[in-house]
C-alpha cells in the first residue's frame, strides 16, 4: 500500500514525513523505521492490516488512569519503530525487522475486523500500542476514522516523535495518549534512542493544544535519567508546558535487551521523584512497575481521599461521582470520571 505523508525527490527518492527522523530514502531502501519502503519512487508500507499482536487489555496497561477508568481497551500493534532503545520493553516486535535482517511478520487484517472485535470484546477504546504507532500510522488512522463512526475511543502508545503533518491528521480522531518522555536530557535520547528530545516535547504540547487527553510516562533507569536536577526540570516542564493536571506515570526499570548492565530502580528512587511531581504542583503523579504500592491510586488533590484504588492494572474501588471528589466535591481531571 502506498505510504501517507512523503514528498517525492529526484532519483527517485522520497522523504518521509510521518516522524522527526524525516528519512531520505533511496529507490529499493527503508527508513529507519524498516517499515517503510521506496519501491521505484513511492514510498509504501509494509504494515498496513499486518497485525503483530491484538489483546484485550484494562486501559490502565497503556498505562491511561484518567480515560475511563476500569475499562476495556482492545489493543493492537505490527512490528517496527523508529526508536532503537536499548532498554526496549517490547524489542521482539518493536526491533524485529532491525535484528532480523527486515523480517516484518503479522496476520493479516483490517479495520473493520479490529472495530468489529472491540465491540465484542466490549472494549470502550482502541489503543495503537506495544510497538510505535506511528511506523503503522495508515492503519492507525483508517481505524481510528472507523472507530470513531462506532463510538469508540482512540488512545495512541507513542514515543511522541510525530511529525505536526502526522499529529494534524490524526489528531481530530484522538481522545487520549500516553507519550514516553524517556528523560529530559538530549544526550540520553541520543545515546540511547537514537533520538532527540525536542520534537518530543513539541508533540506533547501540539496535543495538548488539540485537546487530547495527555498522560506522560518516564521509566526510570538507575544513574541514566534520575538525577534529581533532571526530574526537577521534567516535572516544571509538564507543570508548565502541559498543565498541573497532566497524569505523570513514574515506572520502574526492570533489565532487558541492551541495558542489562543496570539493576532494577530501587523503589525508593519512585517515591523520591513522585515527591518532585508533587512538589512541582503536579497533581496526579503514579508509580508503575511496582504492584500493590500506594503511588498506583488515584488522590483527591484536594483533600487527599483514595478516589480510585488499585492493584496493579485492576481497579479494585472508584469513589468518583460525577467527575468529581465525594468527600470535598473537587472536580477530577480526565475523560471519562464519572464513578463505578
Amino acid at each position: 500500500m502506498e505510504a501517507y505523508l512523503y514528498e517525492t525527490l529526484d532519483d527517485q527518492k522520497v522523504r518521509c514525513a510521518l516522524c522527526h527522523h524525516r528519512c531520505t530514502i533511496k529507490n529499493g531502501s527503508r527508513g529507519i523505521c524498516q517499515v517503510r519502503e521506496n519501491v521505484d519512487g513511492q514510498l509504501r508500507t509494509l504494515v498496513f492490516g499486518k497485525l503483530i499482536a491484538r489483546h484485550v487489555d484494562p486501559i490502565e496497561k497503556k498505562p491511561l488512569f484518567h480515560l475511563y477508568p476500569g475499562s476495556l481497551s482492545y489493543s493492537v500493534a505490527t512490528v517496527g519503530c523508529n526508536f532503537k532503545c536499548l532498554f526496549c520493553q517490547n524489542a521482539d516486535i518493536a526491533q524485529m525487522p532491525e535484528d532480523r535482517d527486515g523480517l516484518v511478520m503479522g496476520s493479516a487484517t483490517t479495520p473493520e475486523a479490529v472495530i468489529r472485535n472491540a465491540l465484542a470484546h466490549d472494549c470502550k477504546s482502541i489503543a495503537y500500542t506495544y510497538t510505535e504507532p506511528t511506523v503503522y500510522f495508515e492503519f492507525a488512522f483508517e481505524t481510528a476514522r472507523l472507530a470513531r463512526q462506532h463510538g469508540l475511543c482512540n488512545v495512541l502508545v507513542t514515543n511522541g516523535y510525530m511529525t505536526p503533518e502526522a499529529l494534524e491528521k490524526i489528531g481530530p480522531y484522538l481522545d487520549g495518549a500516553n507519550v514516553d518522555l524517556k528523560a529530559y536530557s538530549n544526550d540520553f535520547y541520543k545515546k540511547y534512542c537514537g533520538a532527540r528530545l525536542e520534537p518530543v516535547k513539541e508533540t506533547l504540547i501540539g496535543m495538548r493544544k488539540k485537546g487530547i487527553l495527555v498522560e506522560v510516562t518516564t521509566l526510570l533507569i538507575p544513574d541514566l535519567n534520575t538525577s534529581e536536577n533532571e526530574l526537577t526540570a521534567l516535572a516544571h516542564f509538564l507543570f508548565e508546558s502541559l498543565g498541573p493536571d497532566t497524569p505523570w506515570h513514574i515506572s520502574r526499570f526492570h533489565p532487558t535487551y541492551k541495558l542489562t548492565d543496570r539493576p532494577p530502580t530501587p523503589v525508593s528512587s519512585l517515591v523520591a521523584a513522585r515527591q518532585i511531581g508533587q512538589d512541582a504542583g503536579l497533581k496526579y503523579v503514579y508509580t508503575g512497575n511496582i504492584p500493590g504500592h500506594p503511588g498506583e491510586h488515584t488522590l483527591c488533590h484536594q483533600c487527599g481521599e483514595v478516589l480510585i484504588d488499585r492493584w496493579g492494572f485492576t481497579v479494585q474501588k472508584n469513589q468518583i461521582q460525577q467527575g468529581r471528589c465525594p468527600f470535598c466535591h473537587t472536580p477530577v481531571a480526565g475523560v471519562g470520571m464519572d464513578g463505578a
